[in-house]
């Protein structure tokens, strides 16, 4: 007896540390997911739209919402009951579909990677009055000593983790300051005075396409909670990361409708228009700007991080040898010096590159998204080994597929119009 209560207690802090370890991964995974949804990207969309449409963009919120959850939590499930990143599972359905996805991933990603290193320039401008550009590098370097660090996974959840919430918590007190008509604001969440469709894409691919997509699921297998015997759970971390997201863009909505709606006037006409922190300036003055700075950089250096990894771990597609550990580290470090270097050789200001790569993100979610739901209705025997996939949820994804389909083919000219604003 006294042998093995001698072996319980000494099990019992190994079984301790092994849940630890699980629980790291699936808490980063739900808050890579958040970080990488509210980029730099999402909050400049979400200034620049609220200003033009004022409290009707509060139905575009909520499409984006819905439509991350039908997405969502169909990634999720399906990558994680296979235990395939994304382009081996859509690889071992539609031969070298997996291919096409990832190249059109890791373009996207790449072009949102400037995008959240041109975030990263504006918001320690905002912070420090740094040359937008010389922000941009430190922001660049500082994510590359993460992913140079020996426990890069452990130091990317803690990272993510703790700027998350400080997004959210400084949020929430300029949404609180500013004021908004919160009456109309979610009147015309469900009945708006008008709807954009470019706008539409726009914010549906900042906040869900493109390696958005597949940034949480991709992390949470290397929880190894995996296979159909881990699905509840599967389905708890994907719902409090759609949650967690959603909270974050009404909140950011709301605190820029406040602005507005006071009669502010946002000048989105200059090159170097900076939206959103007008707005916040415009709440707290010197240190609304301040405060602007230190989310947008918050925002741009996660979003960094998520776009870097999510995109080289799809180029195990093409070569298991970038499955993971230093191959995978060293090829998301390179993904950040690419990205950084076309920044810093491009002449497009950061606020029309950051509004245009969420609609070109966009034009690509439907792409991934068709082979997925091809894998749930169809496929369930071979690719998912006999398990039977939920149909409400075959049926939802495919409804937001319509409708994102739909919305691309209304939006690609305006999308691209947006570089040139």
């Amino acid at each position: 007896m006294t042998g093995s209560n001698s072996t319980q207690e000494s099990g019992a802090p190994a079984l301790a540390t092994s849940r630890r370890s699980r629980r790291g991964p699936i808490i980063g995974a739900i808050f890579l997911m958040a970080t990488s949804a509210i980029g730099p990207g999402f909050i400049t969309q979400t200034a620049t739209f609220t200003a033009t449409l004022g409290a009707a963009f509060a139905f575009a919120i909520l499409l984006s919402i819905l439509i991350d959850f039908a997405v969502q939590m169909n990634v999720w499930r399906l990558i994680t009951v296979t235990g395939k990143r994304a382009g081996d599972l859509a690889n071992s359905a539609v031969p070298f579909s997996g291919h096409v996805l990832t190249v059109l991933i890791v373009v996207g990603g790449l072009a949102f990677n400037i995008g959240n290193i041109a975030g990263g320039g504006l918001g320690l401008n905002a912070l420090l009055g740094l040359d937008p550009k010389v922000g941009g590098l430190l922001t660049a370097v500082l994510a590359i000593a993460i992913f140079l660090f020996k426990r890069a996974g452990t130091v990317v959840d803690r990272v993510v983790v703790v700027l998350g919430v400080g997004m959210i918590v400084m949020t929430v007190v300029v949404a609180v300051i500013s004021a908004p008509p919160v009456g109309d604001a979610f009147r015309q969440t469900f009945v708006p005075d008008t709807v954009n469709f470019a706008t539409i894409t726009t914010i549906v691919g900042g906040t869900v396409g493109g390696y958005i997509t597949y940034a949480g699921a991709h992390r949470y297998l290397d929880s190894g909670q995996t296979g159909v015997e881990h699905v509840r759970d599967v389905h708890r971390a994907s719902v409090t990361g759609i949650l967690v997201t959603g909270l974050m863009r009404y909140v950011l909505f709301l605190a820029v409708l406040g602005v507005v709606a006071s009669g502010v006037v946002l000048d989105l006409s200059g090159q170097a228009a900076n939206p959103a922190g007008q707005a916040f300036g415009a709440v707290l003055g010197d240190a609304g700007i301040r405060i602007f700075g230190a989310i947008f950089w918050a925002a741009s250096i996660t979003s960094v991080i998520g776009a870097a990894y999510t995109s080289s771990t799809f180029l195990s597609t093409f070569s298991r040898r970038l499955a993971g550990g230093w191959p995978l580290q060293l090829t998301t470090v390179a993904f950040i010096v690419v990205s950084l270097i076309v920044y810093l050789a491009i002449g497009t200001a950061p606020a029309a590159l950051l509004v245009f790569v969420g609609g070109f993100n966009g034009l690509i979610l439907p792409i991934g998204m068709t082979v997925f739901l091809y894998i749930g209705w169809f496929r369930q025997r071979d690719v998912l080994g006999g398990y039977a996939y939920p149909k409400w949820l075959l049926v939802v994804g495919t409804i937001a597929l319509a409708i994102s389909y739909y919305m691309a083919s209304r939006s690609i000219g305006p999308v691209f119009d947006f570089l040139s604003a």
